[in-house]
C-alpha cells in the first residue's frame, strides 16, 4: 500500500504522533524501515508538513523538526553541507525523548544503508553518540548499525576522530545483556579500531589495551558468535600493537596461555588488570566467571607486591564464589585460593594455577 498510495498512507501517519501510543510507533516504525519506499514517503511527508493544519496534529515541534530532517536528509536536492549547517541550527537529537529517538534511529538505520545518504550523517554521529548512554538495548543497537553503515563509508582521515570516541563508548557494550549487542559491538569496535590514522593511532593503541582483557573473557563466551567476534577483535588489536605472542596465539586459538601471555607483554598493567577481573567474579555467565578466577590466580603471581595482605585482598574477592549456584566455579576459586595461600607448598591435589587456567579450556573443547 505505502509503495501505490504514499500519499495516503503519509497523511494518516501524520494524523497520528509517534508519541501517542505504541501502535501509533509501531507504524511509524514499520514505514521507516523499508529501504524501498522511505524516500517517496519521506518525500510525501516533506510535502505535507508544509500545510499548517496538519503541522498542528503534530504533538510537537520537536517531532515535527526530526522528521522534517529526515525527509531532507533523503533528498537528492540538499548537498552534505546543506544538512549539515541545518542541523547544526537546531540538534534536535540532543535530547530526545525515547519513543522520538527510536522512531529517528530507525529512519536513520534505513537511510544510512544508501551510500548517497550514508555520506550526508556525518555531521549527526556525535550526537548519536551522546544519546546512548541510558539507552534502551533496542536503540544501541539501531545506533550501532547507522555507526557502521555511516562510518564503513567513510575514508580513514575523515572517520578517524570519530573512531577515537567511538570506542570508548563501545568498551562498555562488550559485557551488556544482550548477545546481539555484545556481539555487534566487538564487530564494530574490531572495524573502527582500524580506521584511525596519524596522531590518533597512539591514542587508539591505549584505547585498545584497555580492551584487550574484556575480549579474551568474551572468547569464553557462552553465545559462540560472540566468542568468535572476540578472538577476531583480539586478532585485529594483537596486530594494532604489533604484539606477535599474542597474534599468534590468538590466531592458533591457545586460549589457555593468552591471560599470561597478557600479564607477560605488558607487566606494568597487572594491577589494573586484576581491577577489570574483578567485576567478571559477579557476570552471570558460568563460564565469564571461570575465564577471571583462572585469570586472577594468574595474576597474582605476577604482582610486584606480593604482601600477604595483598594476597588476602585477592582471596576475600574469590571467597564470595564459595556459595556460586556453579560448583566449577566454587571449586576452582577455592582452589585457587589454597595455592596463592600456599605458595611455597604443593596443593595435595597436584594443581598449579597454570594449570587450573588450562583445565577448563579443555572442558570445553571437549
Amino acid at each position: 500500500m505505502t509503495d501505490q498510495c504514499p500519499r495516503e498512507v503519509v497523511t494518516s501517519l501524520l494524523k497520528l504522533s509517534p508519541s501517542c501510543d505504541s501502535a501509533a510507533l509501531a507504524m511509524w516504525e514499520v514505514t521507516l524501515s523499508q529501504p524501498h519506499t522511505l524516500e517517496k514517503v519521506l518525500r510525501e511527508v516533506l510535502s505535507k508538513l508544509q500545510d499548517q493544519r496538519l503541522r498542528r496534529m503534530f504533538s510537537s515541534s520537536t517531532e515535527d523538526t526530526c522528521i522534517h530532517h529526515l525527509a531532507l536528509l533523503a533528498s537528492s536536492d540538499i548537498t552534505s553541507e546543506e544538512f549539515a549547517g541545518l542541523y547544526k541550527v537546531q540538534r534536535y537529537l540532543r535530547r530526545p525523548s525515547l519513543v522520538l529517538l527510536s522512531l529517528v534511529l530507525r529512519g536513520l538505520v534505513t537511510l544510512s544503508q544508501r551510500p548517497e545518504t550514508a555520506g550526508k550523517m556525518l555531521v549527526l554521529l556525535p550526537d548519536i553518540m551522546e544519546t546512548q548512554q541510558d539507552a534502551s538495548t533496542d536503540n544501541k543497537m539501531k545506533a550501532l548499525l547507522v555507526f557502521r553503515n555511516v562510518m564503513g563509508r567513510m575514508k580513514r582521515k575523515e572517520a578517524s576522530p570519530t573512531a577515537l570516541q567511538l570506542v570508548e563508548k563501545l568498551l562498555p557494550l562488550f559485557d551488556d545483556e544482550s548477545s546481539q549487542l555484545r556481539e555487534l559491538s566487538i564487530c564494530l569496535f574490531k572495524d573502527v579500531i582500524q580506521m584511525v590514522v596519524g596522531n590518533d593511532k597512539q591514542q587508539m593503541k591505549k584505547n585498545v589495551r584497555r580492551s584487550l582483557l574484556p575480549l579474551f573473557f568474551h572468547m569464553s563466551d557462552q553465545s559462540e558468535s560472540v566468542a568468535k567476534a572476540s578472538r577476531e577483535a583480539l586478532l585485529v588489536a594483537a596486530k594494532l600493537l604489533k604484539w606477535k605472542q599474542l597474534k599468534h596465539l590468538t590466531q592458533t586459538q591457545q586460549t589457555c596461555r593468552i591471560g599470561e601471555c597478557l600479564l607477560v607483554q605488558d607487566r606494568s598493567r597487572v594491577e589494573e588488570y586484576l581491577s577489570q577481573s574483578l567485576p567478571y567474579l559477579k557476570d552471570a555467565q558460568v563460564t565469564l566467571r571461570e575465564a577471571a578466577v583462572r585469570f586472577i590466580g594468574l595474576a597474582a603471581q605476577h604482582l610486584r607486591d606480593k604482601s600477604e595482605e595483598k594476597l588476602s585482598e585477592i582471596c576475600t574477592a574469590l571467597q564470595l564464589l564459595d556459595k556460586d549456584a556453579e560448583l566449577s566455579v566454587s571449586s576452582l576459586a577455592a582452589q585457587t585460593m589454597l595455592i596463592l595461600r600456599c605458595p611455597r607448598e604443593q596443593p595435595t591435589s597436584g594443581w598449579t594455577l597454570r594449570a587450573l587456567c588450562c583445565w577448563p579450556c579443555k572442558g570445553r573443547q571437549k
